[in-house]
């Protein structure tokens, strides 16, 4: 079991795969890592040696920031736009999309669950 990061990365996957299980690492990072430790991207999680997980624990340390670190400056970064009221900030504290999406369809993921409001009833003619 190859634990990095604080994560306990599948053993049956792929090591370009595996490492993208870290918050932070994504398809060309987890590349790059394979790259400048010399293992194969084909090479499972389970068939690294101790060697091998020590150096993409060495280079993860170094150069990037992942998990906890990476998620509060996230949560900061967000907070920051939150206390200054930019129009951003207005956007998250609404819960609406941030970066220009159109809200009259779509943007379920933000603004959640449909809320149904009724509609005006319509009179009988007589």
């Amino acid at each position: 079991m190859a634990r990095i990061a604080g994560i306990d990365l599948p053993k049956n996957k792929r090591g370009e795969i595996g490492l993208q299980y870290i918050f932070g690492i994504g398809h060309s990072t987890a590349q790059y890592i394979l790259d400048k430790a010399n293992i194969s991207y084909d090479k499972k999680v389970n068939e690294w040696n101790d060697d091998e997980q020590t150096a993409i624990r060495n280079i993860i340390n170094a150069e990037f920031k992942v998990e906890g670190a990476l998620r509060s400056e996230v949560s900061m970064s967000i907070k920051r736009l939150l206390d200054i009221a930019c129009y951003r900030g207005l956007r998250h504290r609404k819960g609406l999309p941030v970066r220009g999406q159109r809200t009259k369809t779509n943007s379920r993921t933000r603004k959640g669950k449909r809320k149904t409001v009724a509609g005006k009833k319509k009179v009988a003619k007589k």
